[in-house]
């Protein structure tokens, strides 16, 4: 299809960009990447009166070690994440989930910030940057302000970003030594949206769980924070498995807390899956990735 008719505007500054995104108001849409947006203006499904191009703005590209956190600009592209040694060395986490966005097409085209501002509960990002209490960083004609990870995804593709605000990039804290991470995700196809996906980072300590974290992928209108499974896994020392790969012995107290993952949720029901099978789901996964993280 053919998108409604728009304004396109490509403003040479991060000042001009908030000045025209301000004066626009909630008319204006903003294109980074366009890998998330250019399918809904195909459709309809967003008919801005202005698009507003931050895609060539300098200074939103770039991946930095900040001492006690890693910035990653709102314009970094999902492949130059997921190679940053930066990345892959302080917040590995971030890494894993990027490596699963799309396919390699997509991954070089869309952007890190521009996945996470579209606030889709179905992507990869937004259930890592809740397990990993990431801080947005936006500004707008008025100055800057931080959001917190718990705060910024408020509904359905809806972000805490204001009208004339711009996502600068994210702050992703380091969590240090002793701490494991996997993300795992079931999909239908190496392209398509998750049906369930786990952000899973764990902190062992003489073998047994001292501390979760555990984000969850298309289980709400939002990324979900799993609270009841973080707080089923504390203490828990996961049983060995056996020759055949399962845990030894009649339980496996892993198993047991991970059957905590879907409490709390609203997964939706949709062609590719009803809620019943997404908290089916959301426990198996849960298990499988925080088992990998905590190896």
């Amino acid at each position: 299809m053919i998108p409604a008719a728009f304004d396109y505007i490509r403003p040479a500054s991060l000042d001009e960009a908030c000045h025209v995104l301000d004066d626009a108001g909630e008319e204006a849409k903003v294109l980074a990447g366009g890998q998330s947006l250019l399918p809904l203006l195909r459709l309809r499904l967003a008919y801005p009166a202005a698009l507003v191009d931050l895609g060539r703005l300098p200074g939103l590209r770039r991946v930095e070690d900040r001492g006690d956190h890693v910035f990653i600009g709102a314009l970094t592209t999902h492949d130059e994440v997921l190679r940053s040694p930066v990345v892959r060395g302080h917040v590995p986490l971030v890494a894993l989930a990027a490596a699963t966005v799309a396919d390699p097409a997509v991954r070089h085209r869309g952007t890190f910030g521009g996945s996470l501002a579209h606030a889709d509960p179905a992507g990869d990002l937004p259930a890592v940057a809740l397990a990993l209490d990431c801080v947005f960083v936006a500004r707008s004609a008025g100055g800057e302000r931080e959001i917190p990870a718990a705060e910024f995804f408020v509904d359905y593709l809806e972000p805490a970003l204001r009208p004339g605000e711009v996502l600068l990039g994210v702050r992703v804290p380091k969590l240090g030594e002793g701490w494991g991470f996997h993300y795992e995700k079931f999909h239908r196809t190496a392209q398509a949206w998750a049906v369930v996906g786990v952000a899973a980072a764990v902190r062992t300590v003489g073998g047994s769980i001292e501390e979760a974290r555990i984000g969850l992928t298309n289980m709400g209108p939002t990324p979900v924070r799993a609270r009841a499974v973080e707080a089923a896994l504390r203490g828990v020392t996961p049983a060995r498995p056996n020759g055949n790969g399962a845990a030894g012995g009649s339980r496996d107290p892993l198993r047991d807390a991970c059957g905590e993952a879907a409490e709390g949720t609203a997964p939706p029901v949709d062609l590719h899956a009803r809620p019943d099978y997404r908290r089916h789901l959301a426990r198996v996964l849960t298990y499988r990735a925080v088992r990998a993280a905590g190896a």
